[in-house]
């Protein structure tokens, strides 16, 4: 049964509340994480403790459970005066800026102005309601390497 120090591996959709498919395991590997360490949403990790290979579930992760609510500070322009020279930026490219902390910060470009660009560093699913339809296929114990670091791809 998925408990924490478990690695899981879960077949998933996931949809926005207008049912539309956001992410999806189909035709790829299934998701690999160790249950505990906090490696997907804290509202679907609750939901899959004590589920077993094979079982099928419906969860609905509210926003506070998920990616959190949308902050509208976060959405904010950057002089294109702070930008490196010769830099092209278009709607819809992610850039890396620092955080207080020094911490790498993803933003996406919204807008594209003149003088400035208009980011956002809300998740991209930071606000929206997920409704995850999971199957689990494997349940298994972490080793001592994944519960310190997590599953790779290689695992």
């Amino acid at each position: 049964m998925i408990a924490n120090h478990k690695v899981v591996r879960i077949d998933y959709v996931l949809r926005n509340s207008a049912g539309e498919v956001l992410d999806s395991s189909e035709g790829e590997q299934p998701l690999a994480y160790v249950h505990g360490r906090h490696e997907i949403v804290p509202g679907l990790e609750r939901e899959l403790t004590g589920l077993a290979v094979g079982d099928t579930k419906k969860v609905v992760v509210p926003p506070a459970e998920g990616y959190g609510d949308r902050i509208e500070e976060q959405v904010f322009p950057i002089p294109r005066a702070a930008l490196p020279p010769g830099v092209t930026v278009e709607v819809g490219q992610t850039l890396v800026g620092e955080g207080d902390g020094g911490e790498r910060v993803p933003v996406r470009v919204i807008e594209v102005r003149d003088d400035a660009i208009v980011v956002d560093a809300n998740h991209p699913l930071a606000g929206e309601t997920l409704f995850f339809e999971i199957t689990v296929r494997e349940v298994r114990d972490a080793t001592a390497d994944e519960i310190a670091h997590g599953v790779t791809d290689a695992d």
